[in-house]
């Protein structure tokens, strides 16, 4: 038995663990590959969903089901996730930069206060996280 298999279907890695194969979280970038687009070692273009994309996920597994059936039985699913993970790092990266420019949070005051900075950027790092969930994350 192969070690590592692709589903061709949807893009998905599957790993073989004792006389079972379990999905590895890895999936190629944009949705179903037909076999003749499959690289010549037969790896897909992979692609991690981050923890934005892994709290969606568990959102819309519990909350909405139908959002969430209808995602997989098209092989979507992953495409959808890797999409929210994106914007979501992207706004959260954003966010951080725009608050602590705001809030005069610099270098300078790094070296001077480390455990004010710390502090500080923690609480920052907080608030954009908030925003994120509430804008990607739980919609």
């Amino acid at each position: 038995m192969k070690r590592i298999i692709i589903d061709k279907r949807n893009g998905w890695e599957y790993a073989l663990k004792g006389d079972q194969y379990y999905p590895t979280g890895r999936v190629k970038r944009n949705g179903v590959m037909t076999p003749d687009e499959m690289p010549e070692d037969n790896e897909p273009e992979e692609v991690t969903i981050g923890r934005f994309g892994q709290r969606h996920l568990q959102y819309i597994r519990e909350n909405k089901k139908g959002l969430y059936r209808k995602l997989c039985l098209a092989g979507n699913l992953d495409a959808y996730l890797y999409g929210i993970d994106l914007n979501a790092e992207a706004l959260f990266s954003r966010l951080v930069k725009e608050l602590a420019e705001k809030e005069n949070v610099t270098e300078q005051l790094k070296a001077d206060d480390q455990m004010l900075w710390v502090a500080r950027m923690n609480n920052i790092r907080n608030r954009a996280e908030e925003i994120v969930n509430s804008e990607f994350v739980y919609v």
